[in-house]
């Protein structure tokens, strides 16, 4: 599958460079994207061990590996712009690749996935999706911690 995603690549695509400046905000960005767009089956960490991510075929890569880490900002870019036939992965990118900024911030936050502290993972938890079950548990307990709906103690547990 990695000879076949990489034969699929156009060379000058390949050859592309990331028009966009490595900064701290950049880098904060392709997070907040990355959460809550990617890590679903690439998981926050960036190692595909996701429900979604082990059952697809293939699986999702684990792109902290030398693999990813390997291929050129453009191959990444394309992979994001583009997709990869016969596999899970869809294609994220609009009409006008030059405009797609946001698969450039992806760019290098994958490049930054090796290097990712514990801190940013707990980030990126608040902001991945959440379930439908998951928003209704929350809004439980927020009418709880809210006193609304709390159930009424008995006179014997009043001190």
């Amino acid at each position: 599958a990695r000879r076949l995603r990489h034969l699929a690549v156009p060379g000058p695509a390949r050859a592309t460079q990331n028009p966009v400046p490595l900064t701290e905000e950049v880098l904060a960005e392709g997070k907040v994207h990355f959460a809550d767009h990617c890590a679903f089956c690439h998981g926050n960490d960036g190692r595909g061990q996701t429900p979604i991510g082990r059952n697809l075929y293939p699986k999702a890569p684990d792109m902290t590996l030398s693999e990813t880490q390997s291929l050129s900002d453009g191959e990444l870019f394309y992979i994001i712009h583009n997709g990869v036939r016969l596999t899970g992965m869809p294609a994220w990118g609009g009409d006008d690749p030059g405009r797609d900024l946001d698969s450039w911030k992806l760019v290098h936050f994958i490049r930054h996935l090796p290097n990712i502290t514990a801190a940013e993972l707990e980030e990126m938890r608040v902001l991945n999706p959440k379930t439908r079950e998951e928003l209704e548990e929350e809004e439980m307990v927020r009418k709880f911690l809210g006193n609304e709906g709390a159930v009424p103690t008995s006179p014997e547990h009043k001190h």
